[in-house]
């Protein structure tokens, strides 16, 4: 790999951290990260979120040491926020900001100037902060819970801006930003100040990285360069291994070969000498030599022959271990039996309609906040209603999960949008997987939706999105985001019979780049339909898409 960036911000050494039920999520991780910006990639489950709050100090690790030069701000891939407080408090500026307004306004109790201390200027510094993030300073007034996902992830990214921590840490920040958040942040991360680390599967954002760090079987290495030239050099790597491995492969074959044509000549050449040696063709003293010589050559010749193949075989395991043999998920989605003429769900507005008929893989798109994942639950819920029989979210039979159509009247009027099913078998794998008991283990999950299905079997068919052993014990709560997802995954395409509409809200959020790979091959084979809601246009744009539908700020639909 490239040299990365010189100096360190933060140094890992021999960092192990253990999960109270006993799994090991990090093993003696040694590394560093360096002051400018590092993307830190791998695989779902390698520990890259833990080692985030290891590091901001949401998690004490069972051994190990970590050294920072300063302090670290961390923004978490799930925000749990107080829906009740102020953007102000959001920011972290509220009680600067409420004493300067009250002197402004004729206190003068000296609190209110301690809590000032040297930040006058504190409303023009957050307003600053809030537009750089593409927010209007009125925001600093309103309530938290007023806000879409995108626009307080941006809040909490303009608050670690203001505080201007020395180091920060992002945890997949673009999940939940439409596209215009995704710019607004690109142009934050290319102005960065301080040391910057984000794990994230953004091929955009990777792309403005200065480093690029993997957690690959708890060894953190680092590349000098962006995500594409680490994983040109990665892939350039794996192929001359595997050249590697494929050479080593023919020469412990030759090797093994000439070993076992020397033990045919020296059987030989025993079996002649032993007749020589019966018929008594020459003296004793002779053949007894000749027998003597014959052992000492046959012997020379075993530990050379016997060495070369050793030498070859450990070649060859030399070169398999620079061969990576990841796991991938195997996604199979079962075939619904859905014909090209069935009416699978009608989407539409005050103006037109657009009916989703057989296998069409439909992408809908547009601003956070106008409702795309309402008109998802719309559609969901509806079929439900109007069957009376169940609609897999994630699986199952329908419960208090699934959701209700929105109460909010309004968003049936003429000029809004509107979906309605023409069949009540969907599958629904919602933008949030947060339906999964946590205090349950992931087979006791699966289970539940599978009821009929044997142990064994069911088993079986998790080991192909890599839930198996002990990962398959483990309570829902200590998994990952990628994770999660793959158990909602799994839940979804148990259902039986196969849903006719595969329903996906913002899918790609949680999963790692590899699996993202599966997920796209899976739905091109599928043979149902698939509406699928996401801002990731290099995710769509390989989905081989039969329509894409943006809904504009008033809710109407337009064919892009």
């Amino acid at each position: 790999m490239s040299t990365p960036t010189l100096h360190a911000s933060v140094v890992l050494d021999r960092l192990t951290f253990t999960w109270p039920d006993g799994s090991t999520a990090l093993s003696e991780v040694s590394g560093s990260f360096g002051t400018g910006r590092t993307g830190l990639v791998g695989r779902n489950g390698a520990g890259k979120s833990t080692l985030l709050r290891l590091m901001a100090g949401v998690l004490t690790p069972t051994s190990g040491v970590i050294t920072a030069t300063g302090e670290i701000a961390y923004l978490p891939q799930q925000l749990t926020l107080d829906v009740d407080r102020r953007v102000a408090e959001l920011l972290g500026v509220a009680t600067a900001l409420d004493a300067v307004r009250a002197i402004e306004a004729g206190d003068v109790d000296p609190a209110r100037f301690d809590a000032v201390g040297d930040d006058w200027d504190i409303e023009a510094r957050a307003a600053a902060s809030l537009a750089e993030a593409g927010l209007s300073p009125d925001f600093l007034d309103r309530r938290v819970g007023e806000l879409s996902g995108g626009e307080a992830v941006l809040v909490a990214i303009a608050g670690i801006r203001l505080r201007r921590a020395p180091i920060t840490l992002l945890d997949e920040p673009t999940n939940n930003l439409d596209r215009d958040a995704r710019a607004t942040l690109a142009a934050m991360v290319e102005s960065w100040k301080g040391a910057l680390v984000v794990v994230s599967h953004d091929l955009s954002l990777l792309e403005l990285m200065d480093d690029t760090a993997e957690l690959y079987g708890s060894e953190l290495t680092v590349f000098g360069g962006p995500y594409s030239e680490w994983r040109a050099r990665l892939d350039a790597e794996q192929d001359a291994a595997k050249q590697a491995e494929v050479a080593a492969k023919q020469v412990l074959r030759k090797e093994k070969r000439q070993r076992i044509e020397a033990e045919s000549k020296l059987a030989t050449r025993s079996q002649m000498a032993k007749k020589a040696y019966e018929n008594k063709k020459e003296p004793k003293i002779v053949m007894n030599g000749r027998k003597m010589a014959a052992e000492v050559s046959a012997g020379r010749l075993r530990v050379e022959v016997g060495a070369k193949e050793d030498a070859a075989r450990s070649a060859l395991d030399e070169a398999g271990r620079r061969v990576r043999s990841d796991a991938s998920m195997k996604i199979e989605l079962p075939d619904p039996g859905v014909s090209r003429s069935r009416r699978i769900a009608t989407i539409s507005d005050a103006e037109r309609e657009w009916v989703i008929q057989g296998p069409e893989r439909v992408a809908l798109i547009g601003r956070n906040g106008v409702g795309k994942t309402t008109l998802l639950e719309r559609l969901v819920a509806g079929a439900v209603h109007n069957s009376g029989r169940s609609v897999a979210e994630g699986a199952g039979p329908r419960d208090s999960r699934t959701p209700e159509p929105p109460r909010d009247s309004s968003f049936l009027n003429c000029e809004r949008a509107d979906a309605v099913a023409h069949t009540d078998r969907i599958g629904y794998l919602p933008q949030r997987v947060d339906d999964l008991d946590e205090t349950r283990t992931v087979f006791e999950n699966i289970a539940d939706a599978a009821p009929q299905v044997p142990e064994k079997e069911l088993r079986n068919r998790l080991a192909r999105f890599l839930i198996r052993g002990a990962t398959a014990e483990r309570p829902v709560a200590a998994l990952s985001g990628g994770e999660r997802f793959r158990v909602a995954l799994a839940r979804l395409l148990m259902s039986d019979p196969a849903p006719h509409l595969v329903v996906l809200d913002e899918p790609t959020n949680n999963l790692d780049i590899d699996t993202v790979d599966q997920l796209v091959e899976a739905l091109r084979a599928y043979r149902g339909a698939v509406l699928v809601v996401s801002h990731d246009d290099a995710f769509l744009a390989r989905l081989d898409l039969d329509l894409t539908l943006e809904i504009d700020a008033e809710g109407a639909l337009h064919a892009v």
